[in-house]
C-alpha cells in the first residue's frame, strides 16, 4: 500500500514495484494532485506497466526537444519559425527542472525580456510556445499539473498604411532586387520573410505571367496564384536576368529568386534585409514604417477596388 509524505513543502510518495520500496518526489504541494501520482504509480506498478522517471529530474531541454519533435512531426508550425522562440526561452530556462516551471519563473523570465527592451507582443508569443511546451509535457506524464501563466497586455496593433506616394518613395531607395521584392508584398499583401523572400523561380512562370506560393508554405496552409501586374512583370524579368547572371558567374544553379548577388553569401536566399529598410525609409521621412504596413496596405488597397476585406484577407 502505499503513502503520501512530506519533505519541507513538497509532497512525496511511497509505493512498491516487485515488492521493493520507491520513493518519489511529486514535486507539488498539493495532496490532491499527488494524491493523483501515487494512485497512478500504483496502478501502473500493479498491471506492469513502465514509470515514468522521477518528475522532479526531468529538465526544460527534454520538454523543449519533445516540442520540436511534434512541431516537426505534425506539421502544427514551422520548426524554423519556432525556434525564434525557443531560442530565448532556452537561454533562460535551461538547466532548469520542469516541476520548477510556474507562474513565478514565468514571470521572472518577463522581466528579464522586458529588461532586454522586448515589446509585449514578442514575449507574449514565447510565453505562448512555452505553454504549448508544458501542456505537451502534462500530456506525455512529464508534469502533473499545468501551472498558471498570465500573459501581458499587447499594444493596440498599428494602423500604418503606405499611400502610394510613400511607397514609391521609399521604392527608388532601394535596390533593383529589393523594389522587386517588396512590391509583391505591396501589391498582394503577401509576408515578407516567410512567403515572398522565400520564393523560389520555379513559382514564377513569366510567359504565363504569374506567381504562386506552394500549398504548406503559407500561414494557414494553402496555395495561392496571383496575376503579375505588367510593372511587377517587368521588375521580376529584370529579377530574372540578374540572378541568371550570378548562376554563370559562381557555375552553378541559383533556385532561389532573391539571393544575394554579391558578398560572402552570393547564391544563398536573402533572409532579410532590416537596415536597408530602415534607411530607405528614414531618408524620405517615414521613420517607423513597418514592411508589414505594406501587408495592411494591400488589404486596404483591394477593399478600395470592391473587394470584399475577408476576401481580401484570403488572398494575402
Amino acid at each position: 500500500m502505499g503513502m503520501l509524505y512530506k519533505r519541507g513543502n513538497v509532497w512525496w510518495i511511497k509505493y512498491y514495484v516487485n515488492g521493493r520500496p520507491v520513493r518519489e518526489s511529486t514535486g507539488t504541494d498539493k495532496d490532491t494532485v499527488a494524491g493523483k501520482m501515487l494512485k497512478e504509480r500504483e496502478g501502473k506498478a500493479v498491471t506492469g506497466q513502465p514509470i515514468i522517471k522521477r518528475a522532479d529530474r526531468i529538465r526544460y531541454e527534454e520538454i523543449a526537444e519533445d516540442l520540436k519533435r511534434h512541431y516537426a512531426t505534425s506539421g502544427d508550425r514551422d520548426l524554423k519559425e519556432a525556434e525564434v522562440r525557443l531560442t530565448p526561452l532556452g537561454k533562460f530556462f535551461a538547466g532548469r527542472r520542469v516541476v520548477d516551471l510556474d507562474g513565478a519563473q514565468a514571470a521572472r523570465y518577463v522581466e528579464h525580456r522586458q529588461a532586454a527592451g522586448r515589446a509585449n507582443g514578442t514575449i507574449n508569443r514565447e510565453l505562448a510556445t512555452l505553454i504549448r511546451m508544458l501542456g505537451l509535457a502534462c500530456e506525455n506524464k512529464k508534469l502533473l499539473q499545468m501551472p498558471i501563466i498570465h500573459k501581458l497586455t499587447e499594444a493596440k496593433p498599428r494602423a500604418g498604411f503606405f499611400e502610394p506616394a510613400q511607397f514609391e518613395a521609399v521604392r527608388r531607395r532601394m535596390r533593383p532586387d529589393l523594389q522587386a521584392a517588396i512590391t509583391i508584398a505591396y501589391v498582394y499583401g503577401w509576408r515578407m520573410q516567410s512567403e515572398v523572400l522565400a520564393l523560389r523561380l520555379s513559382q514564377l512562370d513569366l510567359d504565363a505571367g504569374t506567381l504562386r506560393l506552394e500549398p504548406g508554405t503559407t500561414k494557414n496552409g494553402e496555395g495561392r496564384e496571383v496575376h503579375l501586374t505588367p510593372e511587377l512583370r517587368a521588375l521580376l524579368a529584370g529579377q530574372i536576368e540578374r540572378v541568371r547572371s550570378l548562376s554563370r558567374r559562381l557555375n552553378r544553379v541559383i533556385p532561389y529568386l532573391f539571393p544575394h548577388l554579391k558578398g560572402a553569401h552570393a547564391g544563398n536566399q536573402i533572409r532579410n534585409f532590416r537596415k536597408s529598410w530602415a534607411t530607405a525609409c528614414k531618408a524620405v521621412g517615414l521613420t517607423g514604417m513597418l514592411r508589414h504596413d505594406m501587408r495592411r496596405s494591400a488589404v486596404r488597397n483591394m477593399v478600395n477596388r470592391g473587394i470584399s476585406e475577408g476576401v481580401a484577407m484570403s488572398m494575402t
